[in-house]
């Protein structure tokens, strides 16, 4: 029993040599961990409030010197490197660190260039599509005026197979009527020139001899030989163009090879598509992604019958315009009555300008060949005929089916000019109406799938908790 007291007081001193052992060890590793990283030195002295002595780490003291050289410091202490950046002292402010440079552009400056790069990848794809629609520019203006065509006799066709006729025969019949029609006028627009060119000739001479002499007396003080010395002008520019009009010539026949190409071209296409139209239209379907196929189904058949409208109501406006204007320019003893009139139904289907070129062509002949009184009234004639047409025959035979603002109209016919000429002016505005009226359908029908994907109202509504009326009191049983 006496050596009990003994052998606990030796285990307390164990363990107290021990517990001294463990702390030298940690106060060891930390001085350690400080020197490869001073900040982790920093949240140590301010997590316990005291400095954690150098001399744990080294076996010496610190010195005044920064690679740690003091009196009595051992030779192979580790060493601070000499050119090694001094931590920044615990009371310096704290440095921000900088933002992203997402966050750093302003919310309007990334939607521009969001919205800019998408629009010119746009207009890339759109430049793209318009070089290749000009390298295969005389294919897409016949498949174009194909489609315009069948707009136009495909009523026919139905109305025959309503009667009972065959599709084949219906669709052949429709075809050569309508191609043996429009052959018809063509040739009896020739005709009439050649019948009347010697007359109007002569007429244009006489018509010159008197505006020369109109010209003398006028109050514009026009000599005899400025006006001859205008006539030597222009002979000699025609003399000195001779190669350049010879060449234009012989472009003038590759013109005319390729306009007969395009024609037989457009009048296979109509052929096809009178025949088998909806076999067409569903392959075009089968191309389409399966997510918009059904968007793209419904807005077909809309779009046709915008383009059927717009043909049928331009060619019934422009048939009017040319009969009246014809009249009154046959009243009024004008040659070339009929070919002019022929003229001003075909420009009738480029919208406004069409107009325009006309009515000025029918007052030119009327003053080379009839004088000032007989263009002006030829002048009223085309404003009265084209003041009735814009207001009374475009909105009743057109209707807002295929009502396209005047600014738009001026700006297709101007694009399609200058893209693919008088052919492009002339499909430029049935284009607008219909992609108009693509984009409007396709608008609603998006609006109305979002709407039938929608979750339905929760709780009550109107219509639940509505008062029923009575059973019998409408007059039901």
């Amino acid at each position: 029993m006496s050596r009990l007291p003994q052998w606990v007081g030796g285990l307390g001193a164990g363990l107290t040599r021990i517990a001294q052992r463990l702390e030298d060890q940690r106060r060891r590793a930390e001085a350690a961990a400080a020197e490869s990283d001073p900040e982790e030195l920093r949240r140590a002295e301010r997590a316990d409030g005291s400095r954690v002595p150098r001399d744990d780490a080294y076996g010496a003291s610190p010195g005044p010197y920064p690679d740690g050289a003091s009196s009595g410091a051992p030779e192979d202490a580790p060493h601070q490197p000499a050119n090694s950046v001094p931590a920044p002292p615990a009371y310096a402010p704290a440095v921000a660190p900088r933002p992203d440079p997402v966050a750093a552009v302003p919310w309007g400056v990334r939607v521009a260039a969001e919205a800019g790069w998408r629009l010119l990848v746009l207009a890339g794809t759109i430049w793209v599509l318009a070089k290749a629609i000009t390298s295969i520019q005389l294919v897409v203006l016949a498949f174009v005026a194909a489609l315009l065509i069948t707009a136009l006799l495909q009523p026919t066709v139905a109305w025959l197979k309503r009667r009972g006729v065959p599709r084949g025969l219906a669709t052949a019949l429709t075809f050569i009527a309508g191609f043996v029609i429009m052959g018809l006028v063509g040739w009896f627009v020739v005709w009439q020139v050649q019948d009347n060119i010697d007359s109007v000739s002569s007429r244009i001479q006489e018509g010159i001899t008197e505006l020369k002499g109109w010209l003398l007396k006028s109050p514009f003080h026009v000599t005899e030989d400025q006006i001859n010395n205008i006539a030597k002008n222009l002979q000699d520019a025609v003399g000195a163009n001779t190669q350049a009009i010879t060449s234009a010539g012989l472009e003038g026949v590759t013109v005319v090879l390729e306009v007969l190409t395009g024609i037989l071209l457009a009048m296979f296409t109509t052929l096809f598509l009178l025949y088998d139209g909806r076999r067409i239209w569903n392959w075009v379907l089968k191309l389409v992604p399966s997510a918009a196929r059904e968007g793209v189904a419904g807005a077909g058949p809309r779009a046709w019958r915008t383009l059927t409208a717009y043909v049928r109501g331009t060619v019934i406006v422009a048939l009017i315009d040319a009969i009246f204007i014809g009249i009154g320019i046959y009243f009024l003893d004008v040659p070339l009555a009929v070919p002019l009139a022929v003229f001003i139904f075909l420009f009738a289907f480029i919208p406004l300008v069409g107009a325009v070129v006309s009515g000025a062509l029918a007052c030119v002949v009327a003053l080379v060949t009839q004088g000032v009184f007989a263009s002006l009234m030829v002048l009223a004639v085309v404003l009265a005929v084209q003041q009735i047409e814009g207001h009374i025959l475009q909105p009743f035979i057109l209707g807002r089916a295929v009502r396209v603002h005047p600014l738009a109209v001026i700006l297709s016919v101007a694009a399609g000019g200058l893209i693919a000429g008088i052919g492009g002016a002339v499909v430029a505005v049935p284009l607008v109406a219909v992609t108009n009226t693509v984009v409007g359908y396709l608008r609603s029908y998006s609006r109305e799938q979002a709407l039938r994907m929608a979750p339905p109202p929760h709780g009550a509504t109107a219509l639940d908790i509505a008062p029923t009326p009575p059973k019998g009191a409408d007059g039901e049983d």
